[in-house]
């Protein structure tokens, strides 16, 4: 007796709920559909969303692609004596082609900023006036970018590399060394360390420093034995030897 009197009252509960459920939602029945209105308006939104960055996105890639066959492209002054030109766009000098490029690449971080291949177009854009000899430009822009963060983003390791090969360039030993050994010596860079060792050796020589430049040739080729620059490390390290002290 006691169960089936359980077993009522919980049959009672149940359709007493289902009533206030019911009348509940017959009162509210106009918020509802706002309700489920505004939920339906803000799922389209995100929908549109998606497909807006994805078509964004798109437009960027394409146009980072343009501007790499542009960077990439042959130039005829570099071509050798009686060479037929390739096909596809050919420059007559490298000035011509990597101020092209220049342009493409800051059309691409200038129109789409938020893109993340903005930042690989920046990048490219500096390199392309360090080739220009417009170096402070290369060089701001080059640092701005070394000092970005982000989860596995290559840019400011490149950025980072590439600083220091253009403080080489400007003469600027000190400078060169100093951003080369800081490369050299951090772990978490995600990219091989040979290039950094075989630019600082070589810097290092250029600057008369034998002993320094033999001892970073040599840690190249042990550290590095499959770099493509240990054959060569190897040869100045032998070379070197022989070379009065630094």
């Amino acid at each position: 007796m006691k169960k089936e009197l359980k077993k009522q009252i919980k049959q009672d509960e149940f359709a007493t709920g289902l009533e206030q459920a019911i009348g509940w939602t017959r009162a509210h029945a106009q918020e509802l559909k706002i309700a489920a209105a505004a939920v339906a308006l803000i799922g389209g939104a995100a929908l549109g969303l998606m497909s807006f960055h994805r078509h964004r996105t798109a437009q960027a890639l394409q146009a980072f692609g343009e501007a790499m066959r542009i960077y990439s492209a042959p130039v005829l002054a570099e071509l050798g004596e009686g060479a037929e030109p390739p096909r596809g766009q050919v420059f007559a000098t490298s000035k011509e082609k990597y101020q092209a490029a220049a342009a493409a690449f800051d059309g691409v971080e200038r129109r789409w900023p938020s893109v993340p291949i903005s930042l690989r177009a920046g990048y490219f854009a500096a390199v392309c006036r360090a080739e220009l000899g417009e170096l402070d430009e290369a060089e701001k822009a080059l640092t701005a970018i070394s000092l970005r963060k982000g989860p596995g983003a290559l840019e400011p390791a490149l950025a980072r590399l590439a600083l220091a090969d253009l403080f080489a360039r400007r003469g600027n030993t000190g400078k060169a060394v100093d951003a080369y050994q800081q490369i050299i010596a951090d772990a978490a860079f995600p990219m091989p360390r040979d290039h950094a060792l075989f630019r600082l050796a070589g810097v290092l020589e250029g600057a008369r420093r034998f002993a320094e430049a033999r001892a970073s040739y040599a840690r190249l080729s042990e550290d590095f034995p499959g770099s493509v620059y240990a054959p060569e490390a190897r040869r100045r390290a032998d070379y070197l030897k022989a070379a009065p002290k630094g």
